[in-house]
């Protein structure tokens, strides 16, 4: 019939009755993954771990699967999040570690919690992120690695300091300075940051700007204050969560690390 809609056969999909949160790691060779590898990962360890998924309505029924603030590709991460929308409830307790041996090595998850205890929207808790920067040092590295210090303290005395990202709409200077509430050396060990003699670990407290500046971007401006061909650092991101107190807390357990 003429101007008549075109409707999806079959049963309405089960309303869903609850969202868990999920915080997840991003370890080993597994920073490499894209977001779209950890969704097709995700989506395969929920229906292995034998969850009751909710999905969209329509033609093409998606997982109600909402993805928050990804690190980009090449970082590890231990402070992922993602939250899941099931038809029935669930015992959050007892899903992590059925989702985690689901998942390949190196995406293991570390808490899970109902949203529905949690205040607030996931999205508006994201406002920063601690970062570690590690800086292989060695005999390629220590030449460069010895003027560290003033190129920190330079780039914390600089009132802006622009670099520059290729974004789809062509190039746009980020102001790394304003991102910053804190930029210091390590003084010793970063637990879940691997480490050999002679390296050197930054840890870098970052605002989520718009666009949120990366560790990279970070590293970029570092050269630029020290005239230094700085290696490039492997990059960890160890919290993300609100500021408190001027500092990024650990969302979702609650604590400020």
């Amino acid at each position: 019939m003429a101007g008549s809609r075109r409707v999806p056969e079959g049963p309405t999909p089960d309303p869903a009755v609850q969202r868990l949160r999920i915080r997840y790691a991003k370890r080993g060779r597994m920073r490499f993954t894209s977001t779209r590898d950890f969704q097709r990962a995700l989506e395969r360890a929920v229906r292995r771990a034998g969850l009751p998924m909710a999905y969209s309505a329509g033609f093409h029924p998606h997982p109600k699967i909402s993805y928050a603030n990804a690190a980009p590709t090449g970082a590890a991460s231990e402070a992922e999040y993602v939250e899941v929308s099931l038809t029935t409830v669930v015992d959050p307790a007892q899903v992590g570690p059925r989702l985690d041996a689901s998942l390949p090595d190196g995406l293991d998850v570390l808490e899970v919690a109902d949203a529905a205890d949690l205040p607030g929207a996931l999205a508006d808790h994201l406002q920063g992120s601690v970062w570690a920067l590690r800086f292989r040092g060695g005999p390629a590295g220590a030449d460069e690695l010895g003027g560290m210090a003033s190129a920190v303290t330079s780039l914390l005395a600089s009132e802006q300091l622009l670099v520059s990202r290729l974004m789809k709409n062509g190039p746009r200077e980020l102001d790394v300075r304003a991102a910053i509430l804190r930029l210091t050396l390590a003084d010793g060990e970063v637990p879940r940051v691997p480490a050999d003699e002679g390296d050197l670990v930054l840890v870098a407290e970052l605002l989520h700007t718009a666009p949120t500046v990366r560790p990279e971007e970070v590293w970029t401006a570092l050269r630029q204050v020290s005239g230094r061909d700085l290696p490039r650092p492997v990059s960890t991101r160890l919290r993300q969560g609100p500021v408190v107190g001027g500092t990024v807390a650990l969302t979702l357990a609650g604590r400020t690390v």
